[in-house]
This record gives C-alpha cells, sequence and structure tokens, in this order.
C-alpha cells in the first residue's frame, strides 16, 4: 500500500529520468547563453564608455 501512495511499484519512471535529463541540458544550455550575452554586454558597455570619453577629450574647452 505504501508503495502505490507514493506513485510507483518497480523503481523510477523512465519517463520521469528522461524529462529531468532533458529540463537539466536545458538549463546547463540557458545558463550558457546568459553568460554569453552577459560577457557581449559587459563588452559592449566598455566600449560606450571608451567612445564617450573620447567624445569629451575631443571637445574644447569653453570660454570663460
Amino acid at each position: 500500500m505504501a508503495k502505490a501512495l507514493l506513485g510507483h511499484v518497480g523503481g523510477p519512471d523512465p519517463r520521469m529520468i528522461s524529462e529531468m535529463r532533458r529540463l537539466q541540458q536545458r538549463i546547463r544550455d540557458l545558463e550558457a547563453e546568459l553568460n554569453r550575452l552577459q560577457a557581449q554586454n559587459d563588452a559592449l558597455e566598455a566600449q560606450t564608455r571608451d567612445e564617450a570619453l573620447v567624445r569629451l577629450q575631443d571637445r574644447e574647452p569653453a570660454l570663460t
């Protein structure tokens, strides 16, 4: 009766194990994509910051 309450009789369900592996792989794929996008964003941020510095340095001083 305890086995019936737990929902299995012969061990883990192969479909559940397969789904769990698929989901774990999907998580790994999404984490890799997140890391790639974060690195790309950091590079774009640095480039924008450098371009802003160059523009500031190229300005002529204001007349006072």
